[in-house]
């Protein structure tokens, strides 16, 4: 049944789709020149009558629409008049109009063509630089655009172009929201490896708890696949002398050490070519270390570092200059000069035993109490009552006697690790290749007291933040705050969905995804000012406005009935953090509008990260979640764009997305 709906046709689909198309749009008008072209196209699937879902699904996939599939069988259903599961050539184009059909994406076609049915190639380059913002556009580059994205031969061969062809071209891959330019890698990787955001991954082994879940060399996989550049392998004794890697004295499972190395080097230059950081926590007898040793040798041969690169013995090295090459993060003996002296010598059964301060983790939760301390064996009934007695924030440390392998040691290069004490110890004893793991409790106090010092401290030297022990689902922090003074390796578990997770991804999709983002200026400058409580005056703020105009084809929720809203948020320094939210659109996941207009004014863009999320509204278990974008502010297109949308789990969820409009100054 159709009812009149601003001048348009409402057709109603059952547990709803509403979907609107003009009441008086021709076919002539709708496909450009003529209804020949679609004719032509689907005559000949329907040449034995008519043609059920499935065949209909594989009809508009041959036709170049993406579409979800439960949209579709609503749809089909609507229009199936007979109810038998079948439809005619003329149900089909009914249905083909309905998906397709974009007004918004008209009414930007209509402002741009002289008669409303085909924009002239002139007509398209004005489009292009007055709305898209492209200042280097000509008429070649638009008879590019025309060849590539008109389906109608006619139309392409008088370097016109039909409404069919301008949405073809505004949902192609070249009007998303990213922007091109960025998707590889652009900046200059020439600088030392501290200058670097880099893409750190904890208990990279899990897949899920940090107790009870399998640990399995899909952790690795995924991690590598998605650009990290940074793992962490916990290594125990196994039996008949071959390291595991699992979480000590809990009940997830083991892998073995060798098929875990083995894993890696297969993955670990697939999407990126820069530097792999294994961080590895050693929990193993100097015999099994050993065996370590050996395997990462045999492993990875010539790409695994074990000596300092000529030009490179006081200073880091930059991503460019250890492309494709494996470096061992551990506990180190001695110094790179002592190790380079050992060269080509047999170092097996060689042991130094030294004295390390341990620190003793302390916990807080959001009112200054003491979280309760994680059950194990390396927390003794002493050590607890001396941080009992101690302030709150300040690192405690105990001594601990540790063997290693020399055999391992050597092959430990420029991410030593060495324990934090303090800034002022680091600044004064700390070496090049010395790096700090820091929990993120202690973290997260520094930021706060001391948010200069760690900008300075960051700047010198690699910095490594963790979960805290208590963590126990392998849930994650914020990483924003970290990259807000500098940390190079906010390690987060890659395997746990959620807003933390969304904003490593967008954040490393800067740099061609390639896991290296080389940090702001204000963040490598020694004699930087910069502190991320404190925003200057004389900053330049950038003004962004956003706005929302529609969704195409959003997830659908429980039985179609999705109440949508969207959420745009701005993550970056804490003066930074804001966002939005558009009005509710009743039942409607298939092609909700909402016009509106969002403005932010962001003080250090550099930082900032900008979230899009789609939900349905629930009044009573809360919104559910239907998909988010998250991106660098300063990596977006402006203009008429695409914003895909992506599941929990980081999935595509095409052709989901937002249409969107965007402006920004500065």
């Amino acid at each position: 049944m159709a009812v009149i709906c601003n001048q348009a046709v409402r057709i109603t689909v059952p547990n709803p789709v509403a979907v609107c198309y003009p009441e008086r749009i021709s076919l002539t008008s709708f496909f450009g020149v003529s209804p020949t072209w679609f004719l032509l196209m689907v005559r000949d699937d329907f040449k034995g009558g008519k043609i059920t879902l499935e065949k209909a699904l594989k009809l508009l996939e041959k036709l170049d629409i993406q579409c979800n599939t439960i949209h579709v069988k609503y749809i089909f259903k609507d229009n199936d008049r007979l109810k038998q599961g079948r439809i005619t050539i003329e149900e089909f184009r009914t249905i083909y109009r309905i998906i397709t059909y974009r007004e918004e994406i008209i009414e930007i076609f209509n402002t741009y063509s002289e008669n409303r049915k085909i924009l002239l190639e002139k007509n398209l380059v004005k489009f292009l630089m007055q709305e898209q913002y492209t200042l280097d556009f000509s008429e070649s580059i638009a008879s590019e655009i025309i060849q590539k994205y008109e389906p109608i031969e006619e139309v392409k061969q008088a370097h016109q172009m039909s409404f069919e062809g301008f949405r073809r071209y505004m949902d192609s891959s070249e009007c998303l929201l990213f922007d091109n330019k960025y998707d590889h890698v652009y900046q200059d990787m020439t600088h030392p490896l501290t200058d670097y955001f880099i893409s750190s991954s904890h208990n990279t082994y899990l897949i899920s708890d940090q107790l009870w879940g399998p640990s399995d060399l899909w952790g690795y996989i995924s991690a590598l696949v998605k650009g990290c550049r940074c793992l962490e392998i916990d290594c125990w004794d196994g039996s008949q002398n071959e390291p595991v890697v699992y979480h000590g004295y809990t009940f997830t499972s083991k892998l073995l050490f060798k098929t875990v190395i083995q894993a890696i080097h297969k993955y670990a230059f697939v999407a990126s070519e820069y530097p792999v950081v294994l961080s590895l926590e050693n929990h193993c007898s100097p015999s099994q270390q050993e065996v370590m040793a050996d395997t990462l040798l045999a492993t990875f041969g010539d790409a695994l570092l074990s000596y300092t690169l000529d030009n490179f013995s006081d200073r880091l090295p930059s991503p460019e200059a250890l492309k494709f090459k494996v470096l061992v993060r551990n506990k180190k003996i001695g110094t790179l000069h002592e190790t380079l002296e050992r060269k080509g010598s047999d170092k097996h059964g060689q042991v130094e035993e030294f004295e390390e301060e341990e620190e003793i983790e302390q916990e807080e939760d959001g009112s200054g109490a003491k979280e309760p301390e994680p059950v194990g064996d390396f927390q003794d009934d002493l050590a607890k009552e001396e941080q009992s007695k101690q302030v709150v924030g300040i690192p405690l440390f105990r001594k601990k006697k540790i063997k290693i392998s020399m055999a391992l040691s050597d092959l430990v290069i420029y991410t030593k690790v060495e324990k934090f004490k303090s800034f002022h110890h680091s600044n004064l004893y700390q070496q090049f290749n010395e790096s700090n793991s820091i929990g993120e409790s202690q973290a997260r106090k520094l930021t706060k007291l001391a948010a200069r010092e760690f900008i300075l401290h960051t700047r010198k030297f690699i910095t490594r933040v963790y979960p805290k022990a208590i963590r126990a689902d392998s849930s994650n922090f914020n990483p924003q705050e970290f990259w807000n003074v500098g940390c190079q390796m906010v390690a987060l578990n890659f395997q746990t969905p959620g807003l933390p997770m969304d904003l490593q991804n967008g954040k490393f999709l800067d740099n061609g995804c390639s896991g290296y983002v080389l940090k702001p200026h204000f963040l490598r400058d020694k004699k930087t000012k910069f502190n991320p409580h404190k925003v200057l005056i004389d900053n330049n703020p950038l003004t962004l406005t956003i706005r929302l105009i529609s969704g195409i084809q959003l997830p659908p929720s429980y039985q179609n009935k999705a109440d949508t809203l969207v959420i745009v948020e701005i993550f970056g320094v804490p003066n930074d953090q804001m966002k939005q939210q558009s009005r509710v659109i009743k039942k409607n996941a298939f092609n909700p509008r909402w016009n509106e207009t969002f403005t932010f004014v962001i003080q250090v863009p550099e930082l900032a990260l900008i979230r899009f999320v789609a939900e349905n509204q629930g009044l009573i278990a809360g919104n559910e979640f239907l998909g988010q974008y998250t991106l660098p502010v300063l990596c977006m297109n402006r203009g008429y764009r695409r914003v895909p949308l992506f599941s929990k789990m980081g999935e595509s969820l095409e052709p989901a997305s937002l249409f969107i409009y965007v402006w920004y100054i500065r």
